[in-house]
């Protein structure tokens, strides 16, 4: 009865996804499931019939970097179609595929790289213009996610697209510093990048908690300051010329003054004045920071980043710049006195003056400055370019004053927001004040995935599929901002991406089975859904977390912002609409609100007894208790409002006040549904 009970609960959920979805697809019935949307997008009618034997024709460019990108197509087409298929690649004019690109495009590629591209899809063949490599790749993955099953097999719809993207800097950050992540984890992020189209790896390679990329020159930055755990430079080599292949710059951020007890802890003839004794187990802003009035301090960085610079070929690199208090800077007399004799007042000015030399270093070895807000003073020069953490305002500051700019503060993945708060959120705002020279001056934006909570089987659930869905607003129009459609094609690019090697879908299971130390978690992954985890602010609070903290309980196998949080919504608003109607679309919402309550509520007492021996379930017992009572008010709302009756005395207020303490923190995960659950609540007479 055990193991029929647990496949039931399976099932359940299983027939309550799939129906929610039909009715998010009812409401947005695009056929289309391309993530970003292009620019300009034609339908002719009529489909392109896939052979099974290919012929690629190069018309102009034939170079190693766009024959490497069509033999990945073709064998992600022939995965995607699961049979076989024969394919030639040829020098010529003519052909199934014909790909017409005037250049490989530049030697080191930059922001200012032609990213466009035309595609065209007919009856009998398929033709990619674009003036560079860089932007055959992205024709490419556009062409890959058109090919969709119709009428039991799969072909491609005839369409003209004309597409290039609004912004030329369209970024991932990834924090290593906090938290290792393997070159494997690193490579498979850059392959789901390139297939939404993002260009700028940032790789975040310092922290006060290990320094990860190897220095010849200086090798106890590693040997010390690592624990082992960092990338030698022929990897770091390898991965540039794997994220080049996809169509991505790697942007290198070596954090200086601030963030830097790995630095002083292998050098400490760099401090201040107070030397770390070891690596910074915990998070948060430290007090350690580079001495900037010494020059052998930009001795030793010169030497530094001048050996970074043969490993990074890109334009740009940042030296991060945040967090700065240095106490030191302001009680040691001797930086005391420096600060007097160059007349830097506060420790505010003193941070330009290190920017500015460190600047001049960058500049002699022909590279560009990029910092986080805290750079941003009138002395820096105009090609510095400035990443905000702190808003649009900062942003548009930057601008004001002739800055280049780049927009993450809105997406900040470890606030484990909902993908629709991330894609509305724009780098240029509709009602934005900047003028249209200003706006230039705006390159894009920036995810930002710090590693806090992170490790190698937990990252990919946090960055996808949320990311994809800022990626489109990197890339399309403005006015492109249809969340229901985002959130329909969002499901099916997400498990495109895990065609790629993401394991951002199957992780959530296999953190489950871990937990359980059982394959079958059945009735644990119904419960799981009914929650996502607290933001990296309200983890801390609760657990205090520091670099050795296991990440290895409930809430780092549940991901945030599952597709049933939406799905919810949706019917939610549907069934509010006309509770008591027998209309199909609403008939259909209170049928998958129901089928939620009854499928998590009959997981619970499985859980219960699953947790008796699961340690790590423990934390979960009065989570277990509330969503018991919160499934039976769900179930109560929804039978009153579909009969039209009257809840008993007292029965809203009673509930309400469930529903208030649920949303207190516990176990550091929260239930998705609770908003929904409370509009629900408030209907009823």
């Amino acid at each position: 009865m055990k193991r029929f009970s647990r496949a039931w609960f399976s099932l359940a959920i299983g027939a309550t996804l799939i129906s929610l979805a039909q009715a998010a697809h009812t409401q947005t019935p695009r056929p289309l499931a391309l993530m970003p949307l292009p620019s300009s997008l034609t339908l002719q009618g009529g489909e392109f019939e896939i052979p099974s034997d290919l012929t690629i024709a190069l018309a102009s460019t034939d170079s190693e970097r766009l024959r490497n990108a069509v033999m990945r197509f073709q064998k992600r087409l022939a995965d995607k179609l699961g049979h076989p298929l024969t394919s030639h690649i040829i020098t010529a004019s003519a052909g199934t595929i014909i790909l017409d690109i005037a250049s490989d495009g530049e030697a080191v590629q930059g922001p200012d790289e032609n990213e466009s591209y035309k595609l065209t899809v007919t009856a009998s063949s398929i033709a990619i213009h674009a003036p560079t490599t860089v932007g055959a790749i992205h024709a490419l993955e556009t062409l890959f996610q058109l090919v969709q099953p119709v009428n039991g097999t799969y072909s491609i719809p005839q369409v003209n697209i004309d597409d290039s993207p609004r912004f030329p800097w369209r970024g991932l950050m990834i924090d290593c510093g906090r938290h290792f992540e393997p070159i494997a984890v690193l490579k498979r992020n850059i392959d789901a990048m390139g297939a939404v189209k993002l260009n700028v790896f940032h790789w975040h390679l310092t922290e006060d908690q290990g320094f990860r990329i190897e220095s010849k020159l200086f090798p106890k930055l590693t040997g010390k300051g690592s624990d082992g755990l960092f990338y030698t430079q022929d990897e770091a080599r390898e991965l540039v010329r794997y994220a080049r292949a996809r169509g991505i710059r790697v942007v290198p951020e070596f954090e200086m003054p601030g963030h830097s007890t790995a630095w002083l802890y292998a050098y400490p003839e760099l401090a201040s004045g107070t030397t770390p004794t070891g690596i910074r187990r915990e998070f948060g802003v430290s007090d350690t920071a580079i001495d900037p009035t010494r020059e052998a301090t930009y001795h030793f960085i010169e030497q530094f980043l001048r050996e970074m610079t043969t490993i990074f070929p890109d334009e740009y690199v940042h030296i991060g710049g945040d967090e700065t208090p240095a106490p030191d800077w302001k009680t040691k007399p001797r930086i005391q006195a420096f600060m007097r004799a160059h007349h830097l007042r506060d420790n505010a000015a003193l941070q330009a003056y290190f920017n500015q030399r460190v600047l001049a270093i960058l500049t002699s070895l022909h590279r560009r400055m990029m910092g986080w807000d805290e750079i941003l003073t009138p002395q820096l020069p105009k090609d510095v370019v400035v990443q905000s953490w702190r808003g649009i305002a900062s942003l548009d500051a930057g601008a004001r004053q002739g800055y280049s700019g780049v927009l993450s503060a809105p997406y900040y993945l470890d606030g484990m927001k909902p993908a629709e708060v991330h894609y509305l959120a724009d780098p240029i705002p509709a009602d934005t004040q900047l003028t249209a020279a200003e706006q230039k001056l705006i390159l894009g934006g920036e995810v930002a995935m710090w590693g806090e909570h992170l490790n190698q089987h937990t990252i990919d659930s946090r960055i996808w599929p949320r990311t994809a869905a800022i990626a489109e607003r990197f890339w399309s129009p403005q006015n492109v901002r249809d969340i229901p459609d985002m959130y329909r094609r969002l499901e099916i690019v997400s498990v495109e991406l895990e065609s790629l090697g993401t394991q951002h879908l199957t992780s959530e299971d296999a953190g489950l089975r871990d937990i359980l130390r059982a394959e079958d978690i059945s009735a644990l992954r119904v419960f799981a859904s009914a929650f996502e985890p607290v933001s990296f602010s309200e983890r801390y609070q609760q657990q205090h977390t520091d670099q050795l903290t296991p990440l290895t309980t409930f809430v780092d196998a549940i991901r945030p912002d599952p597709p049933i949080r939406f799905h919810l919504e949706l019917a939610t608003q549907t069934f509010l609409g006309h509770p008591g109607s027998n209309d199909s679309q609403t008939s259909a919402a209170r049928d998958q609100l129901q089928s939620f309550f009854t499928s998590v509520a009959a997981s619970i007492p499985t859980v219960e007894l699953e947790a008796e021996n699961a340690p790590r379930l423990q934390p979960l017992k009065m989570r277990i208790e509330q969503l018991r009572a919160l499934t039976s008010i769900g179930q109560q709302a929804i039978a009153s409002l579909s009969s039209g009756t009257a809840a008993p005395s007292g029965w809203k207020q009673q509930s309400l006040a469930r529903i208030a303490d649920a949303q207190k923190p516990s176990a550091m995960v929260r239930c998705l549904f609770l908003p929904q659950l409370t509009d629900l609540v408030n209907a009823v007479q």
